[in-house]
């Protein structure tokens, strides 16, 4: 039998983590402004991102702040293709970040943010929660998110939700905390569904109830969240909230397994073992179990490799 988890692995959003990853990253040293500076603004601001992305990148990775600030926001907005993205953060951590360079692209953000772009305060605010170009400081962050918040970005909303519910920089209130987060689960923003699944599901800020914790879980998990879909799977093999499926196990299990998700393949390694929900299988079982050992916390790889060398023995008896 599987339980919840006591806490989400992590709830920060990708493209958060993914704009503060390049934050951090920034080149220091400014350069001279180039004439391909104004022609990317002007692309960036009639939503031409290819156009943009060609004037800029060159710029970027010589240095120029403002060329850097714009291409982190197209990659807080996802209008950066990923294996750009990969190749400029490789090119910035051998230029080694420094404090100048963090704290010029803080400027273009704070510039935007004045401006009342909430994707900028949102960032504004992630800088001051990490101190990041800027001293670190939760008030300040909480101001900025909750400005961007109260325009109705969903990223602000969940950010708010989980200083909340954390405590950090604020007070816990779950409460609040459940609020915020509805606000932004609301708008279609999965990492928000999946904690409202949690919160359901633990009856903080609201009582518990497991049938809406799965249709929060669901609902996160049909965009294709691993944590959700994995969840939602512990929910059919409980019988939470929906009626006990091993079936249905194995195939959220299996989603989020496919994405390369440990616990998710520890998992359908298990059903594959006992034969619930699918035909025993000891070698898949052996296969899940050896790609979750790469992956899964290190107090549950000792059972995953003991299993392992225990069902594939029976499997080659």
């Amino acid at each position: 039998m599987f339980f919840q988890a006591s806490s989400p692995l992590l709830l920060t959003s990708s493209r958060i983590l993914a704009a503060l990853l390049l934050l951090t990253l920034a080149v220091a040293q400014p350069s001279p402004a180039a004439a391909g500076i104004d022609e990317g603004v002007a692309a960036y601001n009639r939503g031409d991102y290819a156009t943009a992305l060609r004037e800029l990148r060159p710029l970027a990775e010589q240095g120029h702040a403002e060329a850097q600030g714009i291409l982190y926001f197209m990659n807080f907005k996802g209008d950066v293709p990923r294996d750009f993205l990969e190749a400029f953060a490789d090119a910035l951590t051998e230029n080694r970040a420094t404090p100048g360079g963090l704290a010029d692209a803080v400027k273009w953000y704070r510039k935007k943010a004045s401006h009342g772009d909430a994707e900028a305060q949102t960032m504004l605010g992630f800088a001051y929660d990490m101190g990041i170009g800027v001293s670190q400081d939760q008030g300040v962050a909480m101001l900025w998110y909750r400005k961007a918040a109260e325009q109705g970005f969903d990223e602000a909303q969940f950010e708010l939700g989980e200083k909340y519910e954390q405590g950090y920089g604020v007070s816990q209130d779950f409460a609040e905390a459940m609020r915020w987060y509805r606000k932004a689960g609301d708008q279609g923003y999965a990492k928000a569904q999946g904690v409202l699944g949690v919160m359901y599901y633990k009856g903080q800020g609201v009582r518990q109830n497991y049938t809406q914790a799965a249709r929060w879980y669901r609902k996160a998990a049909d965009q294709g969240d691993a944590w959700s879909q994995l969840h939602l799977g512990y929910m059919y093999a409980d019988g939470r909230g929906v009626p006990q499926d091993y079936t249905e196990a194995v195939k959220w299990y299996r989603k989020a397994a496919d994405q390369g998700y440990a616990k998710a393949q520890f998992a359908l390694g298990v059903l594959y073992g006992t034969g619930r929900g699918i035909t025993q299988d000891y070698a898949e079982a052996v296969k899940w179990y050896s790609k979750a050992a790469q992956g899964i916390p290190d107090a549950q790889i000792t059972e995953a490799q003991r299993l392992a060398r225990e069902w594939m023995a029976a499997f080659e008896k």
